[in-house]
């Protein structure tokens, strides 16, 4: 496993390239990226040529009210290079966050959000694009599958997993750490 010093941004390139490296040397060609406004999505184009790539992106109005990050323009160029992207909620927000808004109470989703921080953000955001993923039936469900998230803006956070749909959240098996940033 590769620390990073922090997490951010910065790591992307090296995020990208360490789960190549490491997707082709288990045989695994699918790779599902966080990626909201694109960008990491596109590095994934570029540093992981022959991979599949799943792009999740924060649902509409996850900002603002009617407010996609996404642009169109740059949607329509991922899809144009193979990308597929999936705009969900997020499977470990939506419903609970608005009670949580509401009730000023934690559900059992952010909970598990929080317990998943506890590795770093990018690890928590690395297991949710996988369940979003396999919700929408991008990737099958118990077979590995590269996952990358991040902090912030950016990639810092790579794992192999076996997906599983939100409803069935503990039959994700984490099976490798490949990099992530030290504690901080």
């Amino acid at each position: 496993m590769h620390l990073f010093d922090k997490p951010g941004s910065e790591n992307t390139d090296a995020v990208l390239k360490l789960a190549r490296k490491r997707g082709e040397e288990l045989g695994i060609s699918t790779c599902i990226v966080a990626s909201c406004r694109g960008r990491t999505a596109q590095k994934a184009v570029n540093l992981m040529e022959g991979f599949r790539i799943v792009a999740v992106t924060h649902c509409t109005g996850f900002r603002e009210p009617n407010f996609q990050e996404l642009p169109d323009e740059d949607r329509s160029r991922l899809e144009q290079a193979g990308v597929r992207v999936i705009t969900a909620a997020h499977a470990f927000g939506a419903l609970g966050r608005a009670v949580r808004n509401k009730l000023n109470t934690y559900q059992i989703d952010e909970i598990a959000a929080y317990t998943l921080r506890i590795f770093g953000h990018g690890t928590k955001v690395a297991v949710e694009i996988a369940l979003m993923a396999a919700d929408a039936g991008l990737v099958p469900v118990g077979e590995p599958v590269l996952s990358v998230g991040g902090t912030g803006e950016g990639a810092d956070t790579a794992v192999v997993l076996l997906p599983a749909n939100t409803h069935t959240f503990f039959d994700v098996k984490v099976r490798e750490i490949i990099c992530k940033p030290a504690a901080w």
